[in-house]
């Protein structure tokens, strides 16, 4: 079984999920990986006294692949309160779940937020998505979620308001064109589990992944040029042979045939600003819904988790999804867009560093929840893991991983 040469390309979540998978099985991967350390698009930095996530991003408690695969309690997870803030300037208001704090049901009815036929509406649908499997929601005609929206009979005010800010934020485009199965099982995961980020920053994910791999070999800054056959070429110019290959990174990338078959990644630009106290106060996402602002959204760091500033400062993070250059100017806009909704002088955001990340999120055309195995397959010996396959999430990282992993085993069972 060990004598199999399995390859894996790339470190990030679905590498190291199939890398997992092998090793339950008995097979000890090889994990070629580009870069100095696991993680892929899922990486936090440390610097500055701060921990600085490689673009704002949360763990869906209810994602079952997640429940799987990591440990909740060993991350030490830190929730957000449901709900968001909705910042405009002059004005904020809150907008909650009443069905995990009936407490809050009296202020949601009077929120600002949407009319009181629109609450219902959230609850109609939410009861709705949590009586269906995640099979079925990707099963149902796929439509624009703006689209779907406003055929279940929502305001433009919620509209506005909460559903365009937040799902802009989370699927990284601002027309809500992103396909209405991906709102509805993020709308589900959201509304039966909660958002959350490890303690120690999203890497903390990645990191206990590679914590449970004891037979894996690992060769870190070893980026691969192509593959051709079962030979894998290094940029160094070494070449590798291998029995079985699974690329766990971009395929068009270092396989030629697939030069130009991938739609662009959507991009996103992640701000960090140090503040000397939060102004929310409370582990919730700030949204803003004016179409005039750069800022889609906004989230003090170290109110959902402490340990995101060792200086006892506030860390906020900043999100922008307006196309945008990476530059002084736009630190500039944003400290100015600061000021205008929170009335706190610009002067007093110290900026700390900006992500420009070009490949945040992919693009998928026809988003499933889950494929057979076979499906990875691309050519022979060939397989390809990613959540491009399925759809933009860490749970369909670790979907298309699991698959990859299977599709080489039965390829290694004998035929009788």
């Amino acid at each position: 079984m060990d004598q199999q040469k399995i390859y894996i390309i790339g470190a990030g979540i679905s590498g190291l999920i199939a890398a997992y998978e092998f090793e339950r099985a008995g097979y000890s991967p090889i994990i070629l990986e580009s870069s100095e350390s696991v993680g892929g698009r899922v990486r936090t930095d440390s610097e500055k006294g701060f921990l600085m996530d490689r673009g704002f991003q949360v763990l869906l408690t209810a994602y079952p692949e997640a429940k799987r695969y990591l440990d909740y309690e060993k991350l030490n997870l830190k929730m957000f309160d449901p709900g968001a803030l909705v910042f405009k300037p002059g004005d904020f208001f809150a907008i909650h779940d009443p069905l995990r704090n009936p407490m809050r049901l009296l202020g949601m009815a009077f929120s600002k937020v949407g009319t009181l036929k629109d609450k219902f509406k959230i609850l109609s649908l939410t009861n709705g998505l949590k009586k269906k499997t995640e099979e079925d929601i990707f099963a149902a005609p796929s439509i624009p979620t703006i689209d779907f929206l406003r055929n279940y009979g929502f305001s433009e005010t919620i509209l506005d308001n909460f559903f365009k800010p937040f799902f802009k934020g989370i699927f990284l485009e601002n027309e809500l064109q992103t396909s209405s199965r991906m709102f509805n099982f993020v709308f589900k995961m959201f509304s039966i589990g909660n958002a959350a980020v490890p303690e120690n920053g999203m890497q903390e994910i990645p990191n206990q992944l590679k914590n449970k791999l004891q037979k894996t070999i690992f060769h870190f800054n070893s980026p691969v040029e192509r593959v051709e056959g079962k030979t894998i070429h290094l940029k160094e110019g070494k070449q590798l042979q291998a029995d079985k290959i699974i690329i766990a990174s971009r395929p068009d990338k270092i396989l030629t045939q697939l030069d130009g078959q991938f739609k662009e990644y959507r991009k996103v630009i992640n701000l960090y600003f140090s503040l000397e106290k939060s102004f929310i106060a409370q582990p919730m996402i700030g949204l803003v819904p004016d179409a005039q602002f750069l800022i889609n959204n906004l989230v003090f760091m170290t109110d959902v988790s402490k340990s995101y500033s060792s200086s006892g400062k506030a860390l906020l993070s900043v999100t922008v999804t307006k196309d945008s250059k990476a530059d002084d100017q736009l630190i500039k806009l944003v400290t100015v867009e600061l000021e205008s909704l929170t009335g706190i002088s610009a002067s007093f955001f110290h900026h700390i560093k900006t992500y420009e990340i070009l490949e945040a999120l992919p693009q998928v055309d026809d988003m499933q929840y889950t494929f057979s195995p076979t499906n990875t397959k691309i050519q022979d010996d060939i397989y390809l893991a990613g959540d491009y396959l399925l759809n933009g999430s860490i749970n369909a990282a670790m979907t298309a991983g699991r698959k990859a992993a299977e599709a080489v085993m039965l390829s290694l069972q004998p035929t009788h």
